[in-house]
This record gives C-alpha cells, sequence and structure tokens, in this order.
C-alpha cells in the first residue's frame, strides 16, 4: 500500500521534473530527477534491467528527509526514472530512509534493504539519530514495508557498538542460498568497523562476525561498506569519514577506502593486505557495486565531496548526480577502474592526432566540446631533456578552465577547477602520484556536460570533479612548459 507521504511526493516529482530541460542535464550520467540526491542505493539486475535507487529530496535541492529515488537502464548510461521507492512514513524510518541495497528474491520478488533513522532525544536536550535496518518488498516499481520492520537494530550490536552510527546495508546471497549483509557501525573505540550478518531468507537476520575493524586506521566512521570477490581477491569498500591524509592518499576528509585482502571462512574475519583511495580527485564517494548479468563487477558512486556541496547554487532546481559507472579489476596488488565498455557505443566524430609537439599553449581543430571522451598518450622530447610542466584545460573560454596538469620531476597530476565559475570557497585542487615520469603518461579525459573522469595510465588510477562552467566554455588546449610531445584521439559523446 502507497502511503500518503510517498503518493506526494511521487505527485511533487513528477511536475516538478518538467520544469527542468533536458539539455540542463548531463548526457550520460544518473542525475536526480528533481532535487537532492546523494548516495547510490539498491544497484542491482532485476527483471532484465540495471536499477538503480539514490538518497532522495525531492522537495528542494539541498538535504532534507531521504526518500528512495529510483531509475531504470539498459546500459547503464541512459536512465529512466521511475516514480520515488521509498519514503519516510513509519515510526522507524520517519526521519530518513538512508541507504542500502537490493536483491532479487527466489519468487521473483525485489527486496530492499535500508536504514530507517529516527531521532530520539537525549538527556541533555539534544537529539540522536537511532538507526536500525529495515526491508521492503516490491515488483520493480511499488514496494511495501516489510511488516516486522525493523530487521536489526540496537539489540544485535556487540558490546560497545553504537546504535547512533549503524547504516548502509549492502546485500548479496551466496552460491549455497544464504543471504549476508555488511553494515557499517561505529565501534567502542569511536573508530569504523564492518559488521556481517546472515539469513537463510533474506527476512529473519543474525549477527555473525566484525568482518573488518577500522581500529582508527582510516578516519572514522566507516559508511557504505561493500564487500566482494574479484580477481581471486577479496575486496572491501567503505567511504571512512574524518580521514588524515597518508602522503598522496586520502585527501578529502569524507573520502574513499580500498582494502584488497582474503576472507577466513573460519573466523567470518576480512585481512587487509594492501590499501588505496579508490578516487583520488574532489568528488567521489560512497560507492557500490554490481555483478553484471556478463560477469563485470562494475561501481558507481556520488559524484559529489559532502565538503563541496555549495559549489551549486541552491537555487538550482537540482544537485546531484552520479559517476560513470567503472569496471573493476585488481593488477599489481592494486584497484583498476574502467569506464564501462557500453560507453564506447556512444562515441562518434572521431579525431585523431599522432605525435603533436606541444611548446606553449597549443589547441587543434576539432578538440572541443563539453561531452566528450579523449584519448592522450604525453611523452617529453627525450628522457634526457623532460618539460616542466604539462596541461590539459578544458570547459575554457576567456574567462572559465578547469585544468589537469602533470610535473614528470615530481611525478604529480594535480586538477585544479580553481577558475571554473565557482564563487565558493571550497576544494579546487587534489594532486595524486602517479607511475610516470620519464615515461609516457596516458590520460583519458571523459567530460559531460558538468564534470571531468581522468583514468590514469589504463586505470591505474581515476580523478573525479565536478564543474559548473556555463556550458558555452567548450574549448580544449594543451600547454607545456618545456617541450612535449602528444598523441590524441577524440570523440564526442551522444
Amino acid at each position: 500500500m502507497i502511503s500518503q507521504t510517498l503518493r506526494e511526493a511521487r505527485k511533487f516529482e513528477e511536475a516538478s521534473e518538467k520544469l527542468i530541460k533536458k539539455e540542463d542535464r548531463p548526457a550520460f550520467h544518473l542525475s536526480v530527477r528533481t532535487g537532492w540526491l546523494n548516495d547510490p542505493n539498491g544497484f542491482c539486475w532485476y527483471q532484465g534491467k540495471y536499477h538503480l535507487f539514490y538518497q532522495y529530496h525531492p522537495y528542494s535541492s539541498q538535504w532534507g528527509p531521504m526518500h528512495w529515488g529510483h531509475a531504470v537502464s539498459s546500459d547503464l548510461l541512459h536512465w529512466e526514472y521511475l516514480p520515488a521507492a521509498l519514503a519516510p512514513d513509519e515510526f522507524y524510518d520517519r526521519d530518513g530512509c538512508f541507504s542500502g541495497s537490493a536483491i532479487e528474491l527466489p519468487d521473483g520478488r525485489h527486496l530492499l534493504m535500508y536504514t530507517g533513522v529516527s531521532k530520539e532525544r537525549q538527556k541533555n536536550g539534544s537529539f540522536c539519530d537511532v538507526q536500525t535496518q529495515c526491508l521492503a518488498v516490491g515488483d520493480g516499481m511499488d514496494y511495501e514495508k516489510y511488516e516486522n520492520n525493523p530487521v536489526l537494530d540496537e539489540t544485535v550490536l556487540p558490546k560497545g557498538s553504537s546504535r547512533f552510527d549503524f547504516r548502509d546495508p549492502k546485500l548479496w546471497r551466496q552460491d549455497d542460498g544464504t543471504y549476508c549483509c555488511v553494515i557499517g557501525n561505529r565501534s567502542a573505540d569511536e573508530s569504523g568497523q564492518v559488521l556481517l550478518f546472515t539469513s537463510e531468507d533474506g527476512f529473519h537476520w543474525q549477527y555473525k562476525s566484525v568482518l573488518a575493524a577500522n581500529k582508527n586506521r582510516f578516519g572514522k566512521m566507516w559508511e557504505c561498506p561493500d564487500f566482494f570477490s574479484l580477481d581471486r581477491k577479496q575486496v572491501l569498500l567503505a567511504s571512512p569519514m574524518d580521514m588524515l591524509p597518508q602522503g598522496f592518499e586520502y585527501h578529502n576528509g569524507n573520502g574513499t577506502l580500498c582494502l584488497i585482502g582474503s576472507y577466513d571462512e573460519a573466523s567470518c574475519t576480512f585481512a587487509d593486505e594492501a590499501h588505496q583511495a579508490i578516487d583520488y580527485g574532489i568528488d567521489f564517494y560512497a560507492p557500490q557495486t554490481i555483478l553484471t548479468p556478463d560477469g563485470r563487477r562494475v561501481m558507481i558512486g556520488w559524484m559529489q565531496n559532502w565538503d563541496t556541496c555549495s559549489i551549486h547554487a541552491p537555487e538550482k532546481l537540482w544537485f546531484g548526480q552520479m559517476s560513470l559507472p567503472r569496471e573493476l579489476s585488481i593488477k599489481n596488488g592494486r584497484l583498476y577502474q574502467a569506464p564501462v565498455r557500453e560507453l564506447e557505443q556512444l562515441r562518434h566524430n572521431k579525431v585523431e592526432y599522432r605525435a603533436v609537439p606541444v611548446c606553449g599553449t597549443v589547441s587543434l581543430e576539432g578538440i572541443k566540446g563539453r561531452k566528450v571522451d579523449m584519448e592522450l598518450t604525453v611523452r617529453p622530447e627525450s628522457r634526457e631533456k623532460l618539460y616542466q610542466k604539462f596541461a590539459i584545460r578544458f570547459a575554457q573560454n576567456e574567462e572559465y578552465r578547469t585544468s589537469v596538469s602533470f610535473r614528470p620531476h615530481e611525478q604529480t597530476l594535480k586538477i585544479d577547477r580553481k577558475f571554473s565559475g565557482s564563487r565558493r570557497a571550497i576544494i579546487h585542487q587534489r594532486r595524486c602520484r602517479v607511475s610516470s615520469g620519464d615515461e609516457a603518461l596516458k590520460l583519458r579525459l571523459i567530460l559531460d556536460q558538468y564534470s571531468a573522469e581522468i583514468f590514469i595510465n589504463d586505470g591505474e588510477q581515476v580523478m573525479t570533479a565536478t564543474m559548473y562552467t556555463e556550458k558555452e566554455a567548450d574549448s580544449i588546449s594543451f600547454f607545456a612548459d618545456g617541450k612535449a610531445e602528444i598523441d590524441v584521439v577524440k570523440y564526442d559523446l551522444s
């Protein structure tokens, strides 16, 4: 049964969507239907389509009581909006339906698991969010909340665990039919931990173990965990809060973490062997993955940062978009990412240059646009004579630009949007150390209206940033302090 709260949200989003021009949206990144969007939820394959839900406040472009927005796609790039799936309308989720995931049951029903939030007055008069795990069952369009919600609450938590930081379940079903989920939690040491729960039917859940404990190594609370097998290793993804930088890693205070290691079935614990940031840019958080029908592990994230949400003016009708879905692999002990191969079907108007010398600023005929897939190889004149700096400038006119620059002597790559038209004192730059020095540097730059995603050296690293520069700023140029040589292959995308 659809509640009045959900009915009103659906009516509002249907009317408000019509006020947003198609040309003012990204072309192949999912943006919010109307209002506000953050974390991806319920990323799954169901009834022949990809389903993606998202944290959603339809009534304004600012964060508010969380609903679940809903969209479907056949290719992970072009999305069709469906009516909002969940609204905060029960005693256990009256203050928000927070992040979660989805899975198909053996009988064909669609099971959603999410975090219900209700505010509780404390003795000092303040309020805290009590967080519990809840279920809803539906048919891919409409969902009914489970009569026995919540299914997991403070009574199942290990000693010392917080009931105020207990959120973001990620579901999967094992080969033997057992259902599992991992949930982020704050432990007694005020650090993050990931808890593992199991179920025989998806509805009745038991605590299994502390799958992984942060022990104050990587930030504090771990949000939005995901756990899966990839290339004969186990991978744990999380979004830690209050991160401290470690060299060129984890420069965002609210960042993303990838742990690669192994899983011990006897103790039901994960041991990490390597760690890295998932994205080295400015705007990427709360990723969630799916195993596609053809066996690919694909990840999508919120293309924003909690510390940069003021980049978009509040009077805008929408705020928030997802990253490009990315295919994951492990090579040389690292997580590699590549744009989903479906993107190649959108390519047209190929423009190619080989061995172009760059000294100072160079513009090339046919190299421009704001919906672009561009592959670039940069080489020094010789190993003995390295250039000092190389830069790509895009979303550019006489007044605005965003750039990616490389200094081979330092082996650092920087993304910089301080001249993108933002009037806010927010994060505008990020650097990462790359493996190229006196060798060729390979970059793949993907632009979609208001975003840039840079895949470095075949996906060894990725840098992501949003930039709400006026769409008419579509020039692309290249700059070298010293002498460099470039190969460029550029496609328009539609």
